[in-house]
């Protein structure tokens, strides 16, 4: 069994939700333009027949005339169509955002088509006649070859397949003349030196059916080749019977949580498509507003909900598509039948079926009431298995600097922010080392108090009690990565490292591993400093997963009282002289990014290794890190987001180094908001448990100690046995001789 819960962008489940309830959508809509006889008739029967939903319904109507969307072919393309979608919403979709570059872009329109009216001018200008085709003759009706926007034959979208090609917005030519069009277009793109086969795909209208809460429930895309040539005013006098559609489809086949239902109002924001809609909508029983919607949202909160539909663990189909139940047995993985069932239950080899994990699932289940145990007063609602993030954070005014990193919203102009993958901007690390911590809202973190740390702390209630911070802040999302390495130095190394002091310490070399998202956050490790005053700490972050042009980036953020300034280092050995003899106590936190996986990492060696929600299994480059970690031998803890996780890592340890990994612990500085699974039920935190890596011992030093028992040694083909037991005896007389 694989889950990637926990790991993988949200974002990529919420465009393969997207893709994949339009592409039903699509398929069961049937050619556009269709009569709304027939089928129809049979679903607004079913409709009428809906419970009522007490939220209000949004059609909104959003026109685009400067944003494409260009679908490259990728390097494995997909079949029939061959675009880049099929890949992105294969079986194996990638892990990382930056694995869609290839397949999925947004290109500006509006830059397009100013260079081509230039271009036209000049022809005009010149007096050149219209591009010819091989044949020497002009295209029909004089009209220009397509331009660099236009996509050739065989990349169009496949979003409609029951369109016909004047409906897709192509040319009404025959297949021998759409190839010469199209040869002549090349040639013509050529001299330009410009690229043909890639052009962008325009977006001229997008339909979207929500509540008034932001929850998705459909979708659907009005796609052209042409921006530009008709304005949204007069497009609408033919999208009526298609919103109509949208909307008995969104009631029927919900795309967002929910069973089918009707709303008990519908208001539309577009003026004549409201007026349109007021005859069609009442065949269903739903009663329209007087009048349309003229802002984005009915509601000041309005924001969209991240409560997504889940899919079957063996074939992926959603929620909408077909009923959900999780294992009778375990509880913890959905299924959409007893096919799948059987089917996930009899895999081959048996340690991947679900008949081997189901007892291990069923005891993860229990753990969910512990990891839910947290002091917090919003803890009932970040824990809930329902739990909508994105409303949470934009009803407390959540929107700005870091808790853009939580959310898949994008912040407003002049939001200061850190660029995601980039050394954070020296202005915004200037002054308060928390400013990216505040929201809308008044300052979330008081001041540091006077008082040292009465610790070691071991829980968020001890913490936010020294620090005066109220259980009502929701600070422990970020500070869950300071908490985390503040509680492996004082709590976890000393009990399980004795050996090495890492307490009375004066300073730490501390690597953060294959850090991606960690070092986005990089401010909050300033905290580490307030925990634990008598230490200076170098934070390395190391992973490939780290933009290039911050490879070797060096700085060092100080501290005079209670304001930070930064400033760049000349090298890893670089330090303030002043350091904690300096009156005023002034404070470092040095920062080096090393964008190159950690078995390629060349350096001294560090006293602490930490990576948080690691997963061994899902990236190779820890085939090779592992065993880098075992030549170096130092103290290395992960954090993961579930026992499930911490399993496969034991296993993926054991495959590269012979070694495994402790017993896992719940961490007490876990984040508190419950990450939404879309194919289990298992409860998944950010950094939940924590676990350090058990190296093999050296040869001769005995077995090493493994959490969990270890597979029988296989039997030799020639024991060796008798002969030592003989020699053994020859040595014990010899011994008795020499006594005597």
């Amino acid at each position: 069994m694989e889950f990637v819960s926990g790991y993988r962008d949200e974002f990529l489940d919420f465009a393969a939700l997207l893709f994949g309830w339009f592409h039903k959508f699509v398929a069961e809509r049937g050619p556009v333009g269709a009569s709304l006889e027939g089928r129809w008739r049979q679903m607004e029967a079913q409709i009428k027949r809906l419970p009522q939903d007490p939220a209000l319904w949004v059609l909104h109507v959003l026109p685009n005339n400067s944003v494409g969307v260009s679908l490259g072919q990728g390097a494995e393309p997909g079949p029939g169509s061959g675009l880049g979608a099929a890949r992105l919403l294969g079986d194996e979709p990638p892990l990382h955002l930056r694995d869609l570059s290839p397949y999925v872009s947004f290109v500006s329109l509006e830059d397009g088509e100013e260079g081509e009216q230039e271009e036209e001018d000049e022809r005009e200008n010149a007096g050149e006649t219209p591009p010819r085709t091989e044949k020497g003759e002009p295209q029909e009706d004089g009209e220009p070859a397509p331009s660099s926007r236009e996509s050739p034959p065989d990349a169009k979208p496949p979003l409609e397949p029951g369109e016909t090609e004047q409906e897709a917005g192509g040319e009404d030519v025959c297949p021998e003349n759409r190839a010469e069009s199209h040869t002549a277009a090349a040639a013509l793109e050529k001299r330009k030196g410009r690229r043909s086969e890639a052009g962008p795909l325009h977006l001229s209208c997008l339909l979207l059916v929500t509540d008034e809460y932001g929850t998705i429930l459909g979708i659907d895309l009005l796609m052209d080749r042409a921006p530009g040539s008709a304005d949204l005013g007069s497009g609408t006098k033919s999208l009526a019977p298609r919103a109509y559609i949208l909307l008995c489809h969104s009631m029927a086949c919900p795309m967002g949580s929910g069973d089918p239902r009707k709303p008990r109002q519908l208001t539309v924001g577009d003026v004549q498509l409201h007026r349109e809609l007021e005859s069609l909508v009442s065949r269903v029983k739903v009663k329209l507003t007087k009048t349309p919607m003229r802002t984005w949202g009915p509601r000041p909160g309005f924001t969209f909900a991240s409560l997504r539909a889940r899919t079957c663990h063996v074939c992926h189909r959603h929620s909408f598509e077909v009923k959900l139940t999780p294992c009778p047995q375990c509880g913890a993985v959905l299924y959409c039948g007893e096919a799948c069932l059987r089917t996930d239950w009899r895999r081959c080899p048996d340690d991947v079926s679900h008949r081997f994990w189901c007892p291990k699932l069923a005891a993860f289940m229990e753990r969910a009431g512990e990891l839910a145990t947290l002091p917090f007063t919003y803890t009932a609602e970040v824990t809930s298995e329902t739990f909508n993030k994105e409303a949470f954070l934009a009803s407390r005014g959540l929107t700005r600097g870091y808790w853009t990193q939580l959310s898949m919203l994008i912040p407003g102009p002049g939001t200061p922010r850190t660029p995601r993958g980039s050394v954070p901007s020296l202005s915004l690390l200037n002054g308060d080392p928390y400013q990216l911590l505040q929201g809308d809202g008044p300052a979330l973190m008081p001041p540091v108090p006077s008082d040292p740390p009465r610790g070691p702390f071991g829980s968020w209630q001890d913490y936010y009690t020294w620090r005066g911070l109220s259980l009502d802040s929701p600070l422990a999302v970020l500070l869950t990565y300071p908490l985390t390495v503040y509680y492996v130095i004082t709590h976890l190394v000393p009990q399980s490292f004795p050996e090495l002091n890492i307490q009375n310490k004066q300073s730490l070399k501390i690597h953060v591993v294959e850090a991606g998202k960690e070092f986005d956050l990089v401010m909050v490790f300033w905290e580490l400093l307030v925990l634990l005053p008598h230490v200076a700490l170098e934070l390395q972050f190391v992973g490939d997963d780290l933009p290039l042009e911050s490879d070797q980036q060096h700085f060092t953020l100080q501290r005079d009282g209670p304001e930070v300034s930064v400033r760049p280092s000349c090298g890893v050995s670089a330090r303030l002289n002043s350091g904690t003899k300096e009156k005023g106590g002034r404070r470092d936190l040095q920062i080096k990014v090393l964008a190159r996986p950690y078995h390629l990492l060349q350096g001294p060696k560090p006293d602490l290794v930490i990576g948080f929600n690691s997963g061994f299994g899902l990236k190779d480059t820890w085939l090779s890190s592992l065993p880098r970690l075992q030549s170096l031998r130092v103290p290395a803890f992960f954090t993961e987001s579930s026992e499930y996780g911490c399993v496969m890592d034991d296993q993926t340890m054991a495959v590269a180094t012979g070694g495994g990994t402790s017993t896992p612990r719940p961490n007490p500085f876990r984040s508190p908001f419950r990450l939404r699974a879309a194919d289990n039920c298992m409860p998944w935190y950010c950094n939940a448990f924590i676990f350090h890596l058990v190296y093999k011992p050296a040869q001769g030093n005995g077995a090493r100690p493994a959490p969990c028992p270890a597979p029988p040694a296989p039997t030799p083909a020639a024991p060796p046995a008798p002969a030592r037991r003989r020699r053994g005896e020859k040595k014990a007389g010899r011994g008795a001789r020499r006594r005597r």
